[in-house]
């Protein structure tokens, strides 16, 4: 199965896919990581997304669109960037291609009216990591997550790291469990 993962640097969810012998490509304005780091396109995903893909699993930026950042809309007045994070939500979601899970945190009620309710929330201790992350599934053609390993342990880690340059990738980047899942549920 010839698989895309958009907006993904950390080839987290590349490297899952590839390891279950699919042909799992990344695309990020990043530069690409993991073991399978030159499986990795390195430019604007819509340059990429028209070629043969059977999945394609986006992770588009969250900033202006998640629950935690709506206060911000108002207070610097970013709603003109809400509307570029809807529209850019809204071509991955809708891309032509067969099978489609697009995830993010939980929007906020603007975001929603924007690119319309979740299919699905999961979290990272429904897949053998014992945190909080709740993570939004907006799926075309696919069936919903089904947890592999419900672990104890409920800690908040992503949301508590302390400020530092690298903050926001590490709060992008999947977890190795529901990469995983994804490869051998959706692949």
């Amino acid at each position: 199965m010839r698989v895309l993962i958009a907006c993904e640097f950390s080839g987290v969810v590349r490297d899952a896919f590839v390891a279950k012998g699919h042909d799992a490509w990344s695309c990020d304005i990043l530069p690409g990581e993991g073991v399978n780091s030159h499986r990795h396109y390195q430019q604007d995903i819509f340059e990429v997304i028209g070629r043969d893909w059977d999945l394609m699993i986006a992770h588009p930026p969250c900033t202006r669109l998640a629950n935690s950042g709506v206060r911000w809309l108002n207070e610097r007045n970013l709603w003109g960037d809400l509307e570029e994070a809807i529209l850019f939500f809204n071509k991955l979601k809708l891309a032509n291609i067969g099978k489609i899970a697009v995830e993010n945190p939980i929007p906020h009620k603007y975001a929603v009216n924007g690119i319309g309710k979740y299919d699905q929330i999961i979290q990272p201790w429904q897949f053998g990591h014992g945190e909080t992350k709740a993570t939004c599934l907006w799926l075309k053609n696919l069936p919903k997550l089904q947890a592999t390993n419900i672990v104890e342990g409920r800690e908040q880690r992503i949301w508590s790291l302390p400020p530092s340059s690298d903050r926001a990738k590490l709060r992008s980047m999947t977890y190795i469990g529901i990469a995983k899942a994804m490869a051998e549920q959706w692949g």
